[in-house]
């Protein structure tokens, strides 16, 4: 599948729709023994059970092997008694290790008292949960708790042990979860909301800059594992709150910030509580961006990750602009889109059904192709979702970038909206007398057949943030080139009218739309 996708979709949701909790599951650790957590953390990190330690042990080949679901190249590279390698196969690959070896390296048995390790056959010992290793923005060494076979390779990782998907289980960190910190808006604010918060990795980017974090998930199993997370990595505490969507929030509750890596998927029912919405169609994303607008402060940013229906007679940007609640600008993205058959099969897969009985494959395969036929869906868009509580009057722009973008976008997010404020408080007058810097790392490409004497267009790129390219005449690449803040827009334009021999009130008359669209684009920064 493109690339551009794979940031967006793969596995990492969190559940805050649920059916019921499978009571087959393991017992978790105890999240009330922060002697035995600080015991834990000091000895991971000791050991370098970290980010960086793993990569040194491993080697890129075999740590990345593990994104892929294949343990074998890990495995390999562990067969050694170092307590890095011993944390490794007990951890992260979940692997029976004799009793003896681990208490070298662990408080083992603390840890088998508060339900962190449990024995097994002989006198051996093994992991009640996954741990997984995480490297924070500036360098934190964090630790993502997960239930088993989770932390690698999602719910194919559970597949692969022959065993299917509990609606309960809580995974890791997937590509969805990287995703959507990344393109968080990272400035200090009061309060931040994780809505349906899984393994704890959202409201864990939040703590380091919200003086206050709520946590919801609908399945409890969820929150006891975010609260595992955060004291494992070190981070304050969380108000956890059980409850679906926003239900658990009080109606006088208003934040800075909320994030949702909700259970986005389209499917027929509701069998796995970490993907799966339980609504109809798109409406659980629907309902969630719809409401996520009373809950904002002035100024205070949702933003989401979701899949859309793309159904036939229907525009799908005016669907998605339906979706916006009144009082909020919008951003909306979509990164991908695949046609039915294509997204039945990426979610089949995702489930290990496609190593069930080829009878009952088939039949959960009929399931997802009826249910969007009766929908008359088409395909199924991907992307983001940000929002923002403004008191002027809205502005919702609803694109499809399917390219190459560069993480962290928070910053290039948060730009995205200063620069609609200026162009929004700016007329054409107000423009002209601006002044403007060329964004850093813009590069003009002239394209045209070889010898011409001018080029057939010009296209701006940029090199950072959404990576943009577009096309500007000859009058907007020379705007664009001079603009270095010290000239205003309007005496630019006076000077390049002068070097074209055109008229430059003319010049100045129909130069605005195009500087906007510099500016709006990226291309151009206000002097404020």
């Amino acid at each position: 599948m493109p690339s551009a996708a794979a940031d967006t979709i793969r596995s990492g949701h969190n559940g805050d729709v649920s059916n019921s909790t499978d009571s087959t599951l393991i017992p978790l650790p105890s999240a009330d023994r922060p002697d035995v957590v600080a015991g834990l953390r000091d000895a991971l990190l000791g050991a370098s059970f970290t980010a960086d330690g793993l990569l040194e042990l491993l080697g890129a080949p075999a740590y990345t092997a593990l994104a892929r679901s294949e343990t074998v190249p890990a495995l390999r590279a562990t067969r050694g008694d170092t307590p890095l390698e011993t944390l490794v196969r007990l951890f992260l690959l979940q692997q029976p290790v004799p009793h003896a070896r681990v208490a070298g390296v662990l408080p083992v048995d603390a840890c088998l008292e508060s339900g962190w390790l449990v024995r097994t056959g002989g006198d051996e010992v093994a992991a009640a949960v996954d741990v997984r290793p995480f490297g924070g923005p500036d360098g934190e060494d964090w630790f993502i708790v997960s239930d088993l076979g989770c932390a690698v390779g999602g719910a194919g990782g559970i597949g692969g042990r022959g065993q299917q998907a509990d609606t309960a289980v809580v995974l890791g960190v997937g590509g969805a979860s990287t995703t959507l910190a990344g393109i968080t808006v990272r400035t200090p604010v009061g309060s931040a909301l994780d809505l349906g918060t899984g393994s704890g990795i959202q409201a864990l980017h939040a703590s380091r800059h919200a003086t206050r974090v709520t946590a919801t998930d609908l399945n409890p199993r969820a929150l006891h594992i975010t609260a595992l997370t955060l004291a494992l990595s070190g981070a304050p505490a969380a108000d956890l709150r059980e409850g679906s969507l926003f239900d658990p929030v009080r109606d006088d509750e208003t934040y800075d910030l909320i994030v949702s890596n909700p259970p986005f998927v389209i499917s027929p029912g509701a069998r796995l509580t970490y993907r799966d919405g339980g609504m109809g169609g798109d409406d659980l994303c629907r309902t969630l961006v719809q409401q996520a607008g009373q809950r904002l402060n002035e100024g205070g940013f949702a933003q989401f990750l979701a899949n859309w229906q793309h159904v036939e007679g229907e525009d799908w940007q005016d669907r998605l602009r339906a979706w916006v609640p009144r009082g909020c600008d919008a951003w909306i993205v979509q990164r991908e889109v695949q046609d039915v058959t294509q997204y039945a099969e990426l979610w089949l897969r995702d489930a290990g059904d496609h190593r069930s009985d080829p009878v009952e494959y088939q039949a959960r395969y009929d399931a997802w192709l009826d249910e969007f036929e009766a929908r008359k869906v088409k395909a199924v868009g991907f992307g983001w979702i940000t929002l923002r509580r403004t008191a002027a009057e809205p502005s919702v722009t609803v694109e499809e970038w399917p390219h190459s973008v560069e993480q962290p976008l928070g910053d290039t997010i948060r730009a995205h909206f200063d620069r609609l404020d200026y162009l929004r408080g700016h007329d054409d007058a107000a423009l002209l007398a601006g002044h403007f810097r060329l964004a850093a790392e813009i590069v003009q490409e002239q394209v045209g057949l070889p010898g011409a004497e001018d080029p057939e267009h010009v296209v701006l790129r940029q090199h950072r943030g959404m990576r943009r390219a577009t096309k500007v005449d000859t009058v907007g690449a020379g705007f664009a080139g001079v603009c270095d803040g010290s000239l205003s827009a309007g005496r630019i334009l006076d000077a390049i009218a002068q070097l074209v021999g055109e008229d430059p009130v003319l010049l100045r008359d129909r130069t605005p739309a195009q500087i906007r669209l510099l500016v709006e684009q990226g291309f151009l920064e206000p002097e404020r």
